[in-house]
C-alpha cells in the first residue's frame, strides 16, 4: 500500500516595496512547511549560495537575519505553486497543483524586474499558470539549477557561478 499525498499550503511572499528581484521555489519541502521556513532543509544549498554571493560570507544563523540579508539587496521569495498535493518532498510527487497570482503581485510590486525560477518545476508551474506573463519585455527571466540537496549533479561551486548571473548583471 502505497502512502497517499497530503495536501500542501504554500507560504505568504516574503517582500517589500524595494524588491527588484523575484526568486521563486516550487513548493516548500515537508522540512519547511514543518519549520514553516523557506530553504529549511540543512542540506539546501540555497541560504549559504545566496550569502556567498550577496555578501562573500557565511549564511546568518536565524531566519529572520537571513530574510533581511535578501531583502537589504532588494530580493523577494516566493513560489509558482500556491497549494497542491504530494508525498515527500520531491518537485517529482507534485499534483494537482494551483499557481500563485502573479499578475496580482506585479501590480503590487512594479519594481520587480527579475525573475528567478529555483528549478524546473517552478519555471514549469510558472509557465502553465502565467503564461501571458513571459512575454513581458520589462520582466527579465532566469531559469536555474534547483538548490535542492536532490539536484546532485550541481556542486556548490556550479550553482554559484549559474546563480550570480542574475544577481551582478
Amino acid at each position: 500500500m502505497s502512502v497517499s499525498a497530503f495536501q500542501c499550503q504554500g507560504f505568504r511572499p516574503s517582500i517589500d516595496e524595494n524588491c527588484t528581484h523575484l526568486i521563486l521555489g516550487s513548493m516548500p519541502s515537508v522540512a519547511s512547511l514543518e519549520a514553516q521556513q523557506y530553504y529549511a532543509h540543512p542540506q539546501n544549498r540555497f541560504w549559504p549560495m545566496m550569502a556567498r554571493i550577496l555578501e562573500q560570507a557565511a549564511p546568518p544563523a536565524d531566519y529572520p537575519a537571513r530574510l533581511s540579508m535578501l531583502r537589504r539587496h532588494h530580493i523577494a521569495l516566493w513560489d509558482s505553486i500556491a497549494v497542491c498535493e504530494r508525498k515527500g518532498s520531491l518537485d517529482a510527487d507534485i499534483k494537482n497543483e494551483q499557481g500563485n497570482d502573479f499578475t496580482a503581485l506585479l501590480v503590487h510590486y512594479p519594481h520587480i524586474h527579475t525573475i528567478c525560477f529555483n528549478g524546473g518545476k517552478s519555471y514549469q508551474c510558472f509557465k502553465k499558470y502565467n503564461k501571458q506573463l513571459l512575454s513581458r519585455p520589462d520582466i527579465h527571466f532566469h531559469q536555474l539549477p534547483s538548490t535542492s540537496p536532490a539536484n546532485a549533479r550541481w556542486n556548490m561551486e556550479k550553482l554559484t557561478a549559474a546563480w550570480r548571473i542574475p544577481f551582478h548583471s
